[in-house]
């Protein structure tokens, strides 16, 4: 019997396939809101933990090299090097609200322009930011509190890793037109796979190679090379939905893209502003203390790691519904997601108040180090539940036009809300003292937020019974 007919059959099974992904609809405009941010956070938190976890254990290796110069160099590096992260994740946040607002629209053909376009801005941004900011990393090492030989190393790694960034917020991006199209898993593929790299390609480098921290840096650009072509192979090949970006679709997505994304990297930027002021007065207690630092920096995303994918995919989620103008699934998205961040973030402080000395031990944590990660975690982890509160207020903010309320509140987070905490912290307590401080902080804006999200929630309740006014009148 030939096998052709065969052929043929599974040819035109798979070309069906790729046609029905294709033209799906917006799947976020039915069904449990609840159950959708569910499985988003939960795909989401797959791939992004492992991120964080594989950055965990970057440090883990690095601290078992028994330099803490080396551990305080990467804890240095890494507060500049989220300046330029923090600006594709704005920018990726600008790509997922207009992306997903074209897809909860119907209009499929749009969003594939819309995305197209994104992209390519968002490379162009970041490549020219990296470019200007190229010259004076060394001066932001020394402006941070960096000396002598830290200084060299974490100027060395960041000079390694931040050509890379446009690769980075391109896959960020990638990832986030994924989800706009409510495609969880294979979005959780973007982010999982290049951990995995990494994870591999880690104390191959640093310990079989010996080549320490620069092993550490090479395995970072690795892994965001693979990023992209994860992203993009998984866009192009399976949902068809690359396209060559036009230059009049691009101008003309300019002042859009620019409306979210300036405000929304402003936002972001805000956010490692917080972490340098830390950093710099942790620096004043010794390398020691900026170790412990470093530590908790890497700690924080890993141990709340849901609680940033949570956030990251909502958007897609209130995009699609606002773009429906199902203003009532939009908030119902917005209260399951705040309902969602409490009871996670009560587990993890529990666990890491259990686990604190055990991860203190595992770090390798010495002295004021081990000080300020064990109190961390039994006392200070709290704080996040209302930081992951003004995360949730945040995405909403950027998917529903109010993009300016994210930028000022954390602004005013990272000033009003960091430097008299973190100052009398320090003067009254040490360095244990700066991580209440900064913490304690939080937790006044956190609450600050929520009110913000409350009042556009109201905005929404009224869009809706306007709506609702406008139908009965051309009814009757």
């Amino acid at each position: 019997m030939s096998s052709k007919p065969d052929n043929n059959s599974a040819s035109s099974a798979a070309n069906s396939a790729v046609r029905n992904v294709a033209s799906a609809p917006a799947v976020f405009v039915q069904g449990s809101t609840l159950r959708h941010v569910l499985v988003m956070t939960g795909t989401g938190s797959i791939g992004l933990v492992s991120i964080f976890v594989v950055d965990a254990l970057n440090l883990l290796y690095i601290s078992w090299l028994g330099k803490p110069e080396l551990t305080a160099a990467v804890g240095y590096a890494s507060t500049v090097a989220w300046f330029f992260i923090a600006i594709g994740i704005g920018l990726s946040i600008a790509t997922t609200a207009l992306v997903s607002r074209k897809v909860g629209s119907g209009d499929r053909e749009s969003a594939k322009k819309t995305a197209a376009a994104a992209l390519l801005l968002v490379v162009l941004t970041i490549a020219a930011l990296c470019v200007v900011a190229a010259p004076f990393l060394g001066n932001l090492l020394t402006l941070l509190g960096a000396k002598g030989v830290t200084h060299v190393y974490a100027h060395r790694f960041l000079l390694i890793t931040i050509p890379s960034i446009p690769l980075l917020g391109m896959g960020m991006s990638l990832g986030g037109i994924l989800r706009s199209l409510g495609d969880a898993k294979r979005g959780m593929l973007v982010t999982l796979l290049p951990a995995i790299v990494l994870a591999a390609f880690d104390p191959i480098l640093i310990f079989w190679l010996g080549l320490e921290l620069d092993g550490a840096a090479i395995a970072v650009v690795i892994a965001r090379f693979c990023m992209v072509a994860i992203g993009g192979g998984v866009l192009f090949y399976f949902h068809q939905f690359l396209t060559t970006p036009s230059k009049a679709h691009s101008v003309s997505l300019l002042k859009p893209f620019f409306a979210i994304g300036l405000p929304a990297l402003m936002t972001q930027i805000a956010s490692p502003i917080g972490n340098a002021m830390v950093t710099r007065a942790m620096s004043g207690y010794g390398d020691e203390a900026v170790s412990g630092w470093a530590v908790i920096s890497r700690l924080t995303p890993m141990a709340f790691g849901i609680i940033f994918a949570l956030s990251g995919s909502i958007g897609a989620i209130i995009g699609q519904n606002y773009g429906a103008k199902r203003f009532d699934r939009v908030r119902s998205t917005i209260l399951d997601s705040l309902k969602v961040t409490v009871v996670v973030c009560v587990i993890v402080c529990v666990l890491l108040a259990i686990l604190s000395s055990i991860i203190a031990d595992a770090f390798g944590a010495k002295g004021v180090g081990r000080e300020v990660l064990v109190f961390f975690c039994i006392f200070s982890a709290w704080g996040f539940i209302f930081q992951g509160v003004m995360f949730v207020a945040n995405a909403a903010f950027n998917t529903l036009g109010f993009a300016l309320y994210s930028t000022w509140l954390n602004w005013a987070r990272v000033t009003v809300g960091v430097v008299p905490f973190v100052w009398l912290g320090g003067q009254w307590y040490g360095a244990k003292g700066v991580i209440a401080g900064y913490s304690l902080g939080g937790v006044v804006f956190g609450l600050v937020s929520l009110g913000f999200c409350f009042k556009v929630l109201r905005n929404l309740k009224a869009k809706e019974l306007a709506i609702d006014s406008n139908r009965t009148v051309v009814v009757s």
